[in-house]
């Protein structure tokens, strides 16, 4: 899908959609707990809907009505499983140290870029404590792992952790110990949060997390609306609601970073709205807030002066280089922007010129493209701009919702 947007100005208010980190994480602990619980879920994914399909391979029984999953966990595992996680590098991270504590051989698959980001130094820590795991795609695992001690390096993934966190609630109790520097620490605070509301007994004492012998419990869980997504619509002066103004999502720091930036930031309740109109260039730490430097360099690409985006090693190994992808589309729609090691230097112009564009397969580009053509002379055409299905299926929408003009091509 090939998207044509015609430069005009935004205004109105969305609903936030739901947190994909909140989704993934309640689904797989209901999965793993004793009893059937609901998660609340008012929009799904392309990325959502890979853990439902993989959990159901392993077992569980998750029946979708309207916006309620109800689950049924996992009770007796089949002896054999073929899962395909998509592109989803939340499934498969998440999953492969589940997979390993169920103890059921399973073949894993992947699409796009899904094979080529890294799995380790986890794998080998699965494989040290009794797992199985191939060298290839699709991945071969089986074996069990022991509820022992596990140790990684924080500054690869906080997938990493997440995924053994819930692996070793299941198996009741283990230890990890987490090597500093610890990057995207608030990713590891949900999935805390959410294994503590299914019944988790979890301590953390200088980056070493004790899990102890209780099992999870089913609950009622409503994911709440997620902060990455929403940083979209914000960057382009749209009001979004429903919002938690004191998550633990990382990337609600997309306030913090606008305010930065001249930004005068109107809240009410879970409701907040930017007055962007006059925004000036800043330095920006990105170890905590990846997900958010796409629309953050289109949103710098028009400020006044320069912007500095460093300590984004890790965007190299997303759904793509996000440092080159970024680059490359603010560049190709006329904006001064050179890439880093780490990330990039932006040199703001009050427009950009327009022009073609492409998404990289990638769902962040293709927003942030749109977030950047609201500042163009002339049309934007953005190519694969499908590429929002991972995570905003209703994108484009809710651009035209709020008087945006984006056509199929």
């Amino acid at each position: 899908m090939d998207i044509k947007i015609t430069p005009t100005p935004i205004s109105g208010s969305i609903e936030g959609i739901a947190s994909k980190s909140f989704a993934h994480r309640a689904l797989i602990c209901a999965c793993l707990a004793k009893g059937k619980s609901e998660i609340k879920i008012n929009t799904s994914s392309a990325d959502i809907e890979a853990t439902v399909d993989c959990l159901r391979n392993l077992g569980a029984e998750i029946e979708k009505n309207g916006v309620i999953y109800t689950v049924t966990p996992i009770g007796a595992l089949p002896e054999k499983v073929k899962i395909d996680c998509g592109e989803s590098g939340s499934t498969i991270r998440f999953l492969l140290p589940v997979i390993c504590a169920l103890g059921t051989e399973t073949e894993i698959y992947g699409s796009g870029r899904l094979p080529e980001r890294p799995l380790s130094p986890l794998k080998e820590e699965l494989i040290r404590m009794g797992a199985k795991i191939s060298d290839s795609f699709p991945l071969n695992v089986s074996g069990r792992i022991s509820a022992g001690e596990f140790t990684l390096r924080g500054d690869v993934s906080s997938q990493f952790v997440t995924g053994l966190l819930m692996a070793l609630s299941y198996l009741g109790g283990g230890v990890i110990n987490l090597l500093p520097p610890v990057q995207s620490r608030p990713y590891i605070d949900i999935t805390l949060e959410v294994l503590r509301t299914f019944g988790a007994d979890i301590k953390e004492e200088n980056n070493t997390f004790y899990i102890n012998s209780t099992h999870l419990s089913g609950c009622n869980f409503s994911v709440e609306a997620d902060w990455s997504n929403s940083a979209f619509p914000l960057c382009m002066g749209a009001e979004v609601t429903g919002l938690n103004p004191v998550s633990t999502q990382g990337d609600k720091e997309i306030i913090n970073v606008l305010e930065n930036m001249g930004a005068k930031i109107a809240q009410n309740s879970g409701s907040f709205k930017a007055d962007l109109s006059s925004l000036h260039g800043c330095r920006i730490d990105a170890s905590d807030i990846p997900d958010a430097v796409p629309v953050i360099a289109a949103v710098a690409a028009t400020a006044e002066g320069e912007t500095v985006i460093f300590n984004g090693e890790r965007l190299r190994i997303k759904e793509s280089d996000r440092i080159m992808t970024t680059v490359s589309m603010i560049r190709s729609l006329g904006g001064d922007i050179t890439e880093t090691d780490d990330g990039m230097i932006i040199v703001g112009k009050p427009f950009l010129t327009g022009g073609e564009t492409d998404s990289f397969n990638d769902h962040r580009i293709a927003m942030a493209a749109a977030v950047a053509s609201l500042k163009c002379k002339s049309d934007v055409v953005i190519r694969h701009a499908e590429a929002v299905n991972k995570s905003y299926p209703a994108f484009f929408e809710d651009f035209n919702k709020l008087g945006g003009k984006a056509h199929v091509m």
